[in-house]
């Protein structure tokens, strides 16, 4: 049975495209209420009128805390707010010793910086809910470490902390926190591969957006009731570990 999100009204950060998107289309699909907060204002404000009157999407600035009071408000217009997907980030790579300080800071203050605002923003609100689910995007490369992912994979481990550390706090409130780890997923920052192929997952390919949304889903939902402070890879195997060489064919000469 899919997840069930009748009655919930869910607050997805970065929603205007790819996997922050495909969230908001699988919620309202489901029964939700969506936000969509975006600094993507014509993509994002295109996604909300496809979902009709189930959603509304406001201009959002995750670094900031305004930004944040007003999209919470926004949510709570629909009456309540039960989830928050901290889904937006920026992805730039880079060797360590070549790194940019300046792009280093703006990694971390977009992708670590801007879910802590985003939860400590949504706390008053879910515990007048009487709990919620917030879910962050944190990596395969908040994992693992992967050749050039330096400044992004210290963010993206960095929320892999916060999410453990939120989920200690906010528990006896009825909030559960959990991370999901994409891999390799066909959206606009895998373009660049031109392929579908994936060698190094198990399964041998990229993964959709629409996979990522459905594990989100159900962290959203009652149906992980019991489930907090968790860290769950949607990568295809690629975070198992390195994949071993075929064995040779033994041939008689």
């Amino acid at each position: 049975m899919p997840a069930d999100l009748t009655g919930k009204v869910a607050l997805v950060t970065g929603a205007a495209r790819g996997i922050g998107a495909a969230q908001a289309r699988l919620f309202a699909a489901l029964g939700a209420r969506v936000v969509l907060a975006d600094v993507l204002e014509e993509e994002g404000r295109l996604v909300a009128r496809e979902l009709g009157d189930t959603a509304r999407f406001v201009r959002h600035d995750v670094t900031d805390e305004a930004s944040w009071r007003a999209a919470v408000a926004a949510a709570e217009a629909f009456g309540r707010l039960d989830v928050l997907v901290n889904n937006a980030a920026i992805y730039t790579t880079s060797p360590i010793e070549d790194e940019d300080p300046a792009r280093l800071d703006a990694l971390l203050r977009v992708n670590l910086a801007g879910p802590f605002l985003g939860i400590r923003a949504v706390v008053p609100a879910m515990r007048a809910a009487g709990g919620g689910s917030i879910v962050n995007m944190s990596s395969q490369a908040g994992l693992q470490g992967i050749w050039g992912h330096g400044g992004y994979g210290a963010a993206k481990w960095g929320l892999r902390g916060l999410t453990k550390t939120a989920a200690i706090e906010l528990g006896p409130d009825g909030i559960r926190v959990n991370s999901v780890h994409p891999g390799a997923i066909a959206t606009g920052m895998t373009a660049h591969l031109g392929t579908t192929a994936h060698p190094a997952a198990p399964l041998g390919r990229v993964g959709e957006p629409e996979e990522v949304a459905r594990l989100v889903a159900f962290l959203a939902s009652d149906d992980s009731s019991y489930l907090t402070g968790a860290e769950l890879a949607v990568d295809g195997g690629a975070s198992a570990g390195r994949m071993p060489a075929p064995k040779r064919k033994d041939t008689d000469a």
